[in-house]
């Protein structure tokens, strides 16, 4: 049924076509309807996918390993920390051996820019298995597929022409969050039609060939894009609003002066105030952990608006999708 897909890494969603990339959605859109109705897909049966994490996670372990069981094979979860890998063993061997225990690899390193994808492309180059990127200093290609699946559902579209999806930078007191989130985002939804509004303060900027390749689909797609430095002005009229928090690029080893630039802008708040701003069907989205009282208040992100349960159930059927068409 997959056969052009069996074998193909998932490291960048600019990998893929967009006719590629819908087939994830809408596969993982049946995969969905047969676990509403508890019916088996047992479409991997006895195979095993390794993760391979050099930071923490919730969401993302969890969609695969409970994914990989769904499907009928086994995950083997890796710290990277706790592996040989901490004693500096190479991507190139990394990816030999796994590719001779299993039949798929999937890697989180999103923490440290210029590190992340290139890790994974490197043990990609010598895996004879998938890999897929679980996030990585660049793109978050997981996460931003289920956005896309949960942009499509809610609108009952799959050409999200002449929609504003407003992905904006938000206040976040805990730690410098990776870039790859809203460099996904806006890689990703001009492709699919959407007109995009990034907003940041002017120290948050993201890497440079992104917003570059970003304003060139925006371009080639026929929509907008736009870079604006307020918050308010990116959700006017905006149907879909995504305010999450990033570093700053140059900072990423400086914590402690990367917080205290981000408390200059604690009114980056998603609040009620500014959601009146967008209109009355609009949906609010995040990746998840967010920050409440800091990137969002309780009464967004637990309203009406809100779609973030259903975005992160989505993560499960497009990591399905992508693990059952590539494996």
């Amino acid at each position: 049924m997959f056969e052009q897909f069996k074998g193909r890494d998932y490291i960048d969603t600019r990998d893929w076509t967009k006719e590629d990339l819908q087939a994830v959605i809408d596969f993982a859109g049946a995969l969905k309807k047969q676990r509403k109705k508890n019916i088996p897909h047992k479409l991997l049966l006895n195979k095993t996918i390794f993760l391979l994490f050099f930071d923490l996670s919730t969401r993302t372990r969890n969609s695969f390993e409970a994914g990989i069981t769904q499907l009928g094979g086994h995950a083997h979860f890796i710290d990277a920390r706790t592996s040989q890998i901490a004693h500096g063993e190479s991507p190139k061997d990394t990816g030999i051996i796994l590719s001779i225990y299993g039949e798929g690899i999937a890697i989180r390193h999103d923490l440290v820019p210029g590190e992340g994808n290139k890790y994974i492309r490197e043990v990609a180059q010598w895996a004879d298995v998938p890999v897929i990127n679980m996030q990585c200093d660049i793109d978050h290609p997981c996460q931003t597929i289920a956005d896309l699946m949960t942009i499509q559902e809610k609108f009952a579209i799959k050409d999200l022409k002449g929609l504003k999806i407003a992905v904006s930078w938000a206040y976040t007191p805990t730690y410098a969050k990776p870039l790859s989130v809203p460099q996904g985002l806006i890689a990703l939804m001009p492709r699919f039609g959407m007109d995009l509004v990034l907003a940041h303060p002017q120290e948050y900027e993201l890497m440079d060939d992104v917003v570059k390749y970003a304003k060139n689909e925006s371009k080639k797609n026929g929509t907008k894009f736009e870079i604006v430095h307020s918050m308010k002005e990116a959700f006017e009229g905006a149907d879909v609003v995504y305010p999450k928090s990033w570093g700053i690029k140059s900072l990423f080893g400086k914590p402690e002066e990367a917080l205290k630039i981000a408390g200059k802008y604690k009114n980056w708040i998603c609040d009620d105030k500014k959601m009146k701003l967008t209109k009355s069907t609009s949906i609010y989205m995040h990746c998840l952990p967010a920050d409440r009282g800091g990137e969002v208040t309780d009464s967004v992100i637990d309203g009406p608006h809100s779609v973030v349960y259903d975005e992160a159930e989505n993560r499960l059927h497009t990591c399905k999708a992508i693990m059952a068409m590539t494996m």
